[in-house]
C-alpha cells in the first residue's frame, strides 16, 4: 500500500520494449538498479511499468541493446497535475480547502461531558466558560490538568475528573460521589442551644437522646410545637440541688407516628392529537449565530408541532467542524377530546401515588397503612385518603436561657 502510494506521488509509465534483444535490456536494467514491475510478454515484445526516474536512465541501455521503447500510458500525480495545469482555480480551491481544514483542526469545536448525573452539561459548560474553556478555543491553550483541578475545586461532589483532547473534541469524564456527607462550614464554632419540638401531631414511638434532657417517652401523644428534648441539662451538686445549667444543641433520634392526608386529581378527559398530512420541512446549515436555510417553513396551521433535528459535522472520527446541519419541520394536527378508560385512570393515579410514597421513603419515612381510594366524577377523577406513617417529625427551636442569678434562694439551697 505504501509502495503504491509512493509510486503514485512520483509518477510512473507503462512501456513496451521491442527490438533485437529485449532480454538483454531487462538484464541491464537490473544491473543498473532500475526497477521494473508488472512485466508480461506480448507478441514477441515485453510490456512493463517503470518509474519516471528509471525511464530517464534508459537511453544508453536502449542504444546498447538496439531496442526501442514505446510509452503506452502515463500515471501518477505529476501527470495528473500536468494534464490539468490550466485549471488554476481548481488547484487554488483545493489548496485553500486543505489549508482551511488544517486551520480548523487547531481549535476545539466540541466538548463532550460524561458521567455527570446531579449536574447538567449546561452547568458545567457555564463554569468552564468562566474559566476560559469554550467552543472555538485553540487546542494549544487547552490545559487539561488545569481543567481537572478547577472542576474538582469548584464542585465538591466530583471526586474524579479526566480531561483529554481527541481530534477537535475535548472529552471530560466525571465521577460523582453519591454518598457525600455535607459538613457544616462553622462546625468548629460553639453551637447555639436548641430544643427539639414536634413538627406534627402524633404519638412518640421511639426516642434515643444523645444531648439534652428528654421530656417525653415512647407512647406519649404530642401536638405540633410540643417540647420533646430540652437543650438544657441540670448540673446538680451532692445534695441534689441544681447549681447551674449546661446548654447544648439537642441531639436525639425520635420517631413519631403521624397521619397525613393525601389528595390528588386529574381530568377524566384529555386532548388527543391526530396528525394529518406531511407538513413542511426545510434544511438548514448553522455556524454560530449565522444560519442558512433551504426551503420555506410557513406555519399557518391552527395546531402544529415544531421539530428540529440537528447534528454537528464530523469530517473524520473525533474531527468535528464548527458547523451544524439539520432539518426543521412543522406538522399539523387536529385536537379531539377523548375520555380515559377506567383502567388508564387507575393506572395513572396509582403511579402518581407510588411516586409520592417513594419520595417519602427516600426521606426515611416508614408507611404503616394507607386507605387512599379513587373516586370518579364526570369531569374529574380524584384519589384521596390518609396515610399512617412513622417519621422523624421534629424541628429545632432556640433554648430559653435561665440565668443563675435569677434563681430563687430556695433553688440555690
Amino acid at each position: 500500500m505504501i509502495l503504491s502510494l509512493l509510486r503514485y506521488l512520483q509518477g510512473y509509465l507503462y512501456i513496451r520494449i521491442v527490438g533485437y534483444s529485449p532480454e538483454r535490456f531487462i538484464n541491464l536494467c537490473k544491473h543498473h538498479r532500475i526497477t521494473l514491475w508488472g512485466m508480461r510478454a506480448n507478441e514477441r515484445a515485453y510490456e512493463m511499468y517503470i518509474s519516471v526516474k528509471g525511464f530517464r536512465k534508459l537511453k544508453p541501455i536502449l542504444k546498447k541493446t538496439n531496442t526501442k521503447v514505446i510509452v503506452k500510458g502515463k500515471y501518477g500525480l505529476p501527470f495528473f497535475l500536468h494534464r490539468r495545469r490550466k485549471r488554476k482555480m481548481l488547484f487554488a480551491g483545493a489548496i485553500l480547502c486543505l489549508a482551511l481544514i488544517y486551520g480548523l483542526s487547531l481549535f476545539v469545536w466540541d466538548i463532550e461531558i460524561t458521567g455527570n448525573y446531579t449536574r447538567t452539561d449546561e452547568q458545567i459548560l457555564e463554569y468552564l466558560e468562566d474559566t476560559g474553556v469554550v467552543h472555538g478555543m485553540r487546542k494549544g491553550k487547552v490545559d487539561c490538568p488545569g481543567i481537572v483541578k478547577d472542576i474538582r475545586k469548584q464542585f465538591d461532589d466530583i471526586i474524579w475528573v479526566s480531561a483529554s483532547l481527541e481530534g477537535t473534541r475535548l472529552k471530560l469524564a466525571i465521577k460523582e460521589n453519591s454518598d457525600r456527607t455535607v459538613v457544616p462550614k462553622d462546625s468548629t464554632k460553639e453551637a447555639t442551644p436548641k430544643d427539639i419540638v414536634a413538627s406534627k401531631d402524633g404519638i412518640v414511638t421511639r426516642i434515643v437522646t444523645r444531648k439534652g434532657t428528654p421530656v417525653v417517652t415512647a407512647g406519649t401523644e404530642v401536638k405540633k410545637g410540643d417540647l420533646l428534648v430540652l437543650g438544657k441539662v441540670d448540673i446538680i451538686d451532692d445534695a441534689g440541688t441544681v447549681v447551674n445549667y449546661q446548654y447544648h444543641e439537642a441531639d436525639a433520634d425520635i420517631d413519631i407516628c403521624t397521619t397525613q392526608t393525601y389528595e390528588d386529581e386529574m381530568a377524566a378527559t384529555y386532548e388527543e392529537k391526530s396528525y394529518q398530512g406531511i407538513g413542511r420541512k426545510r434544511v438548514f446549515l448553522k455556524f454560530g449565530d449565522w444560519k442558512v436555510t433551504l426551503g420555506f417553513l410557513k406555519n399557518n396551521y391552527e395546531h402544529s408541532s415544531y421539530l428540529c433535528e440537528e447534528k454537528q459535522v464530523e469530517l473524520l472520527p473525533h474531527f468535528f467542524l464548527p458547523f451544524l446541519y439539520g432539518i426543521e419541520s412543522v406538522k399539523p394536527y387536529t385536537i379531539k377530546e377523548t375520555k380515559y378508560s377506567d383502567e388508564k385512570l387507575k393506572e395513572y393515579l396509582s403511579a402518581r401515588f407510588s411516586r409520592f410514597c417513594s419520595e417519602l421513603e427516600k426521606k426515611g419515612v416508614q408507611i404503616l397503612e394507607n386507605d387512599v381510594k379513587i373516586y370518579k366524577g364526570n369531569t374529574v377523577v380524584r384519589a384521596s385518603g390518609t396515610l399512617t406513617m412513622i417519621e422523624s417529625a421534629i424541628e429545632f427551636r432556640d433554648t430559653q436561657i435561665t440565668p443563675i442569678e435569677k434563681m430563687s434562694e430556695g433553688e440555690l439551697k
